[in-house]
């Protein structure tokens, strides 16, 4: 075995798990889903089955991750975050088949206690603030915060706020990695 479960972690067959990869107390990874390497799943985690997890993400505490959930490499989720996968939900109608896909893009965090309404994709480098409610598609790098979610900036790979001049250029503080900011669209140089 080329990754880490505590003994009290449920991992049923088949299932993909990359090496490096750590799971914690009382995690489920459910059938056919698929898990990247150096991964780390918190304590009472569910992996659905078919979601897929690039590499290096990070799944905090308390996180359902439901059947339509793909996370790309470098992801990071948040303690107790939420993920759905059916925009109706009824308890006595059946609707596993019309389960919706949410798409987190390369890079991005999702905090604490945010809700991503399933349907909607994640830009790469996008960061959504505790407690955010994701109710519609979020672009690159945006940062957005608030029930429901609304944009209030611009976040660098590094996670730091950019500050656009003028001529649509802004600087991270941290790798000094500049951006352009055209049309609504953010870019790294």
């Amino acid at each position: 075995m080329t990754f880490k479960a505590h003994s009290s972690a449920v991992i049923d067959e088949p299932c993909q798990i990359g090496e490096g990869t750590r799971i914690w107390h009382f995690t489920h990874i459910m059938e056919n889903s698929k898990i990247g390497k150096n991964c780390n799943l918190g304590q009472n985690v569910l992996v659905s089955n078919d979601v897929v997890l690039g590499n290096n993400v990070k799944v905090q505490n308390n996180v359902s991750l439901y059947t339509g959930v793909i996370c790309d490499d470098d992801v990071f989720l948040g303690p107790s975050c939420v993920f759905t996968n059916i925009l109706n939900p009824r308890s006595h109608v059946v609707r596993k088949g019309q389960y919706e896909t949410t798409h987190v893009g390369k890079g991005a965090s999702i905090g604490a206690n945010a809700t991503i309404v399933c349907g909607h994709n994640i830009g790469k480098y996008a960061f959504i603030g505790a407690g955010a409610v994701v109710t519609k598609n979020i672009p690159d790098y945006a940062l957005v915060v608030g029930n429901p979610s609304k944009q209030i900036g611009w976040m660098s790979e590094y996670g730091h706020r950019l500050i656009f001049n003028l001529d649509g250029e802004a600087t991270c503080e941290e790798s000094g990695d500049r951006y352009s900011l055209v049309k609504g669209v953010v870019k790294k140089e």
